[in-house]
């Protein structure tokens, strides 16, 4: 087992808490491993009768240690494996993708307390749960196309499932939510305030049956979300699945809002921004998660291996100077051929595959 979790069992309740927090808890291949193993050992086991998900507080107490949830996968090793062969980058998205798909069909209830930073591969472990706790500390992103890479981990399922166009919004802008936003979206199952935390989670380790109603009684009215109060816009100005009907959308609104969004957009990879469309119109379509992780899977290892990449992690993760030079650098000069290949299927002895123990 790896030290970057820690993994017990309370009274029935299976624990498994991130332990990266100067990561802000970010997946690791080993980390993703080492769940697989314990939810597949739980599955069998009869005295497990719900899985937490959370993260451990910062040992010394560190506020800035103690930001949140997951802030997503190992983006530095994803860039430097994709410099190479790309094999540790594929390994990693083999296994995360495993992972999400596990946690999707998991038989036994499994509760995520996305309390802090939740983006990328956090949003993968946490919106599969059966439920979902967000709080006023909640911060929930899918920031991809700002790096060149895509939204992956179960994003092509969840996001255009979402009401409305709220999942093209912010799989396109990666615009930041918070917990309200979170509850109204249906991201969230409940809400509570963070400081409710320990307490809930002490009395479902006392009950682990009542989960449901002890999450129900101790909800707490969250406040206005900012995306109800701006969804009619969105969903009217990110109608198509065509980014630059999207752009002309915007630009003939014109308002102080959409303008926002056009900055916003300017700043992101073209590239990614048309991936990040068709996968949610063909996640739409699937009925089997796995044939979305199938699809994901694809993206991945041909998107690794594109400039936009390393160019976008340079920009935003290494030299921070968030001016990354996208290539193709216009939406014009994203080519349908190009997103085809990005699609393309992989050599049938290097597809994704669940786990198999979930296959039959």
């Amino acid at each position: 087992m790896t030290d970057q979790l820690l993994i017990s069992i309370d009274n029935g309740v299976g624990r498994i808490r991130l332990n990266r927090p100067k990561a802000i808890h970010a997946l690791t291949t080993e980390m993703c491993a080492a769940m697989i193993d314990t939810l597949l050992a739980w599955r069998q086991d009869d005295s497990v009768v719900a899985v937490m998900l959370d993260h451990a507080p910062s040992p010394d107490g560190d506020p800035k240690l103690s930001r949140g949830f997951c802030a997503g996968g190992d983006i530095a090793m994803l860039a430097g494996s994709a410099k190479g062969d790309c094999a540790q980058a594929e390994q990693f998205f083999h296994t995360e993708y495993r992972l999400n798909h596990l946690l999707f069909v998991y038989e036994k209830p499994v509760i995520a307390f996305i309390d802090g930073i939740v983006m990328g591969g956090g949003v993968g472990i946490s919106d599969p749960a059966r439920f979902r706790i967000a709080t006023e500390r909640t911060t929930y992103a899918m920031p991809e196309t700002g790096i060149g890479l895509f939204p992956d981990v179960g994003g092509g399922w969840f996001l255009p499932r979402m009401p409305g166009r709220a999942g093209a919004w912010l799989a396109t802008t990666g615009a930041r939510i918070k917990g309200a936003d979170c509850l109204a979206i249906g991201i969230a199952t409940h809400y509570m305030a963070s400081d409710k935390l320990d307490a809930v989670k002490a009395r479902i380790i006392a009950d682990p049956d009542g989960l449901g109603e002890i999450l129900d009684e101790m909800s707490d009215t969250p406040p206005p979300s900012e995306w109800e109060a701006r969804r009619e816009d969105i969903d009217r100005l990110f109608a198509s699945d065509r980014y630059q009907d999207i752009l002309a959308a915007l630009q003939a609104d014109g308002s102080e809002w959409a303008r926002a969004q056009l900055a916003t957009l300017a700043t992101k990879s073209p590239q990614t921004i048309k991936v990040a469309l068709r996968q949610m119109a063909e996640g739409a379509a699937f009925t089997d998660f796995a044939d979305n992780m199938r699809n994901e899977y694809r993206i991945g290892c041909h998107v690794i291996r594109r400039p936009d990449f390393i160019e976008g992690v340079r920009a935003v993760i290494f030299d921070k100077d968030n001016a990354p030079r996208w290539n193709p650098a216009t939406p014009e000069e994203v080519t349908d051929e190009l997103i085809d290949s990005l699609f393309a299927p992989l050599p049938p002895e290097k597809e994704w595959t669940p786990l198999p123990q979930l296959r039959g």
